[in-house]
């Protein structure tokens, strides 16, 4: 029997043992989440395993030459405590040298990740509210849109290109999306996708409060009387305002952190992240 456990590069069988974990520790994972997160990065996902049997899990996933995301970063219940969450963290990092890194951690963990050479930039928060509603005149099926320009407007909001991702994660088969066109721009788009619980939005990404508050509208009308979540960052004020104004409520918060300094991004387009896993 190994005396220590055995840190490999997951297959995609595996990223389901991953997205159970995540599950377990009510994260609440979307329900195809596993391949479309694996999509955008098939060597940065790694699972430790003792005798054959799961210890943890980390995602590590590049995006571009020079940024990278950590997320996914479990380790069995009965399994902590024994330093195996070490191992696959160092393993992470090393596979993201060189690279800004960065990651949503729960309040609790802030001050280790600030010890390991992380930043705090901001706070991160869950909102829950309910589906329904009318959808607004002027959103657009995304899938009628040039995806171009979706990755386009994507890169203003995240650090790097990611274009396999969101090939993947936009997916007519899988989610809901729309977007707003003024005079053949994209003003803004948003993802409604299912989840264990209920439907979370993600990226909602928007030039103006009342762009987001179209796409909000349209993507909640689209599950009526189900749970709906939103994850919203701090520095967005509007984006505060439009969760106070459709009366959600915060289920708990994060803290996004960095090695190498917050990127250059339009925040104040960001009214709802992807997703804390990846970004």
């Amino acid at each position: 029997m190994a005396d220590r456990p055995i840190i490999r590069t997951m297959t995609r069988e595996d990223m389901d043992v991953a997205i159970t974990l995540a599950a377990a520790e009510g994260w609440n994972p979307g329900l195809t989440d596993g391949a479309s997160f694996y999509a955008a990065d098939p060597d940065g996902f790694f699972i430790s395993e003792l005798n054959g049997e799961p210890v943890g899990t980390i995602s590590a996933v590049r995006y571009g030459s020079g940024f990278g995301f950590i997320g996914l970063y479990i380790v069995v219940p009965a399994m902590r405590g024994k330093g195996y969450g070490l191992d696959l963290w160092n393993h992470a990092m090393t596979y993201l040298e060189g690279r800004n890194v960065g990651l949503d951690a729960v309040i609790e963990q802030e001050q280790t990740y600030k010890k390991a050479g992380f930043t705090t930039f901001y706070r991160s928060a869950r909102y829950e509210g309910v589906g329904g509603g009318t959808k607004p005149d002027g959103v657009t099926p995304l899938q009628q849109l040039d995806m171009a320009m979706v990755a386009e407007y994507d890169r203003q909001c995240f650090p790097a290109a990611r274009d396999a991702f969101l090939q993947a994660w936009l997916s007519p088969s899988v989610v809901t999306a729309f977007g707003v066109v003024d005079r053949d721009r994209l003003t803004g788009f948003g993802v409604i996708r299912p989840c264990k619980s209920g439907y979370k939005i993600g990226p909602l990404f928007a030039d103006s409060a009342g762009v987001a508050e179209m796409l909000y509208r349209a993507l909640k009308a689209s599950v009526p009387d189900e749970p709906v979540y939103l994850d919203v960052i701090s520095p967005n004020k509007a984006a505060l305002e439009l969760v106070k104004r459709h009366g959600l409520h915060e289920i708990f918060a994060t803290v996004r952190m960095y090695t190498g300094g917050a990127p250059d991004v339009a925040l104040k387009k960001v009214y709802g992240i992807t997703s804390f896993e990846l970004g």
